[in-house]
């Protein structure tokens, strides 16, 4: 019942609320970014969603404009709080998770959930073995298990044991459980960042 049919009740009501949060943000938020180095204050990427579709996720842009595209050596999106590629606002809502705000319109349009796995670059797919596929089961969400209880501070296959988890023991406690320690992973800025050694697009190694 839950997973069927309330969560998706759940979420349109939470995202419907903080549609006016959403709002308020891009009035403040928006015009900072813009101006600092008069760019995009959206940041539009595809990613895997239920059932492996495509969708275009919303952030806000936290990056310069054209940045290189840095990976882990996991193949992971790369993520430092002393990454030369954010901007002086980006570092700011990186740090606050407020650049995922817009992310709720993704949840409006039946893409993600508030709670779910952390979806993946679409490549991503071609890189699942055994069980793995099982985290596109559900929709991805702005926050999940991972999330919550280890941020960034785990490689992308532990991500993927932790997103397998979730689905395996998703429930209406759980989700609370989750909803919370997100909160106060924020307030706290627990594991915001990893360093370790990344790839450039080009697959050089950079020690950073």
């Amino acid at each position: 019942m839950y997973r069927k049919f309330l969560k998706r009740l759940l979420d349109l009501l939470l995202a419907i609320i903080a549609l006016s949060f959403f709002l308020l943000s891009l009035l403040v938020i928006g015009p900072i970014i813009y101006f600092e180095d008069k760019g995009s204050i959206f940041y539009n990427s595809l990613r895997l969603g239920k059932n492996g579709k495509l969708y275009k996720m919303y952030k806000y842009r936290s990056m310069k404009m054209n940045a290189p595209d840095l990976r882990n050596e996991d193949g992971s999106t790369f993520n430092a709080e002393n990454d030369s590629r954010l901007t002086k606002i980006g570092k700011f809502i990186r740090k606050t998770s407020i650049d995922e705000i817009p992310q709720v319109l993704n949840i409006l349009k039946n893409e993600m959930s508030i709670i779910g796995p952390r979806p993946d670059l679409p490549e991503h797919i071609n890189y699942y073995k055994d069980d793995e596929k099982r985290k596109l089961e559900v929709l991805p969400g702005i926050t999940g298990y991972n999330q919550a209880y280890f941020r960034n501070s785990t490689v992308w296959k532990d991500r993927l044991k932790n997103d397998i988890y979730y689905v395996n023991n998703l429930s209406f406690w759980l989700d609370v459980k989750i909803f919370f320690k997100t909160i106060e992973c924020i307030i706290f800025k627990k594991g915001i960042y990893v360093t370790s050694q990344v790839k450039s697009e080009k697959g050089e190694k950079l020690n950073v």
